[in-house]
């Protein structure tokens, strides 16, 4: 059992060092996905401060608006790069266990996102005078908790799709339905932390977003092998 859960972490590492060595070479999905947020959030910043005041309540929603766009693009230009390359079909291949590739992917996306909300959040945080870091702990959990929850689930439907030709389309429109429940509870959350004493009530939403995750990890790590073997 111990040798099954050593080789399932190694290659989960190796596949998450080989996205990551690939993408710090290019920095191509990097650099797109940092600026397609910070332009999101310029656009509402435009819309919705108005003579150097932002309208009450908006800023979480905007930040949560942002990492999602920005994890629909990365996730996107994640996958057809693995499609262009023939990568995705060469791992599934390889006499490793196929729950370990899709942990291995899931942790490079994540920690892509993270990298891309340590820019925005400061700049959601300057731009709508949002009090994000009353309580940086509880906001670092948040974010963690929330973002992986959405690429698991990405990840899953992005590999799912890397054949597909309309997949660029299919992407957002399967992944935002089924994660609509976690970009809730990141905006309450959020929302909450800013608020006087609203501590209590982020951290029922982070917990909310803990289970979630663990629900949608298990069942992507269930699925994966069978939905890449069809």
């Amino acid at each position: 059992m111990s040798g099954w859960v050593g080789n399932f972490f190694r290659v989960a590492w190796l596949v998450m060092r080989k996205d990551l060595t690939v993408e710090m070479r290019s920095r191509e999905i990097l650099y797109t996905t940092a600026f397609f947020a910070a332009s999101c959030i310029l656009v509402f910043a435009f819309g919705f401060v108005k003579q150097g005041r932002p309208v009450d309540d908006v800023s979480a929603g905007i930040l949560w608006i942002a990492i999602a766009f920005a994890g629909t693009l990365a996730l996107g230009r994640t996958f057809e790069r693995e499609r262009t390359n023939e990568t995705l079909q060469a791992l599934m291949l390889a006499p490793c266990d196929r729950p370990a590739v899709y942990a291995g992917k899931l942790l490079g996306i994540l920690l892509l996102l993270l990298f891309v909300e340590v820019l925005i959040v400061p700049m959601v945080a300057l731009m709508f005078q949002a009090d994000l870091f009353r309580s940086p702990l509880l906001l670092v959990a948040l974010l963690a908790a929330g973002t992986l929850g959405f690429a698991a689930v990405g990840t899953l439907f992005a590999a799912m799709l890397v054949r597909a030709r309309s997949r660029d389309v299919l992407l957002p429109v399967l992944l935002y339905p089924i994660t609509i429940p976690v970009i809730i509870a990141g905006v309450r959350g959020t929302a909450a932390i800013m608020q006087e004493g609203g501590e209590p009530l982020a951290r029922a939403w982070v917990a909310m977003l803990v289970f979630f995750d663990v629900v949608f990890v298990t069942l992507s790590l269930w699925t994966f092998e069978a939905v890449m073997t069809e």
